[in-house]
């Protein structure tokens, strides 16, 4: 038997509990943001949207190169330790479906390892979309539902994580998802976190704080 639907709240506390119990220790370290900066190629000065902000590292990496950078998240205590870690930060509480923002106000939006989270997935995006300004970039990282690892960690392992409702789509979906949605994918690249965890492994490579 299926389980039941999910409800926003059940997602928010389970990411309250999660970021209560794990704090920073719950995402990948600092230095694997700024990358996300360098694919919008925004620059001092700009604005971008970091939906899904969590505790704020993104926001963090963008303010590091002057961008201006607002962040909004379900998770009331990803939003306390964001405050924490960056003072003064615009980042706020709130739903990726209705977001609290005018028509046409970023440069750059990022949605880092959530979108395949929110139940209502269209909809947040065309928020997304309508605060964006017309040229606007986006950059996702989401999870691929093809790949060994998670058809290993759902098919084999069982695995479900209903409350912080866990999913994934294939390559192809999320494309006709984003294109749906008015979104023009300019390229479609692999997690980049691995690679560059891996080159700073290498002799003479110093990890960045």
């Amino acid at each position: 038997m299926a389980p039941p639907p999910v409800t926003q709240d059940e997602v928010a506390a389970w990411f309250d509990a999660t970021y209560s119990q794990k704090g920073l220790r719950y995402l990948r370290p600092p230095r694997a943001y700024p990358i996300f900066i360098q694919l919008l190629g925004l620059t001092n000065g700009q604005r971008l949207l970091d939906v899904a902000c969590g505790p704020g590292l993104v926001l963090r990496a963008a303010r590091e190169r002057g961008v201006h950078a607002s962040g909004i998240d379900l998770s009331a205590e990803a939003i306390a330790l964001a405050q924490q870690l960056l003072p003064g930060v615009d980042a706020q509480v709130g739903n990726a479906e209705q977001l609290p923002f005018a028509d046409a106000t970023f440069d750059g939006i990022t949605c880092l390892g959530s979108l395949e989270r929110f139940l209502e997935r269209e909809r947040a995006l065309t928020e997304m979309v309508r605060v964006a300004k017309p040229n606007a970039r986006f950059c996702f990282l989401v999870r691929n539902a093809s790949t060994l690892v998670w058809r290993f960690w759902r098919e084999r392992l069982g695995h479900r994580e209903v409350a912080g409702h866990q999913d994934a789509m294939t390559l192809s979906a999320w494309q006709d998802l984003f294109s749906r949605n008015s979104l023009t994918i300019e390229s479609v690249l692999p997690d980049q976190w691995p690679r560059q965890r891996w080159r700073q492994r290498l002799p003479g490579q110093h990890p960045q704080p």
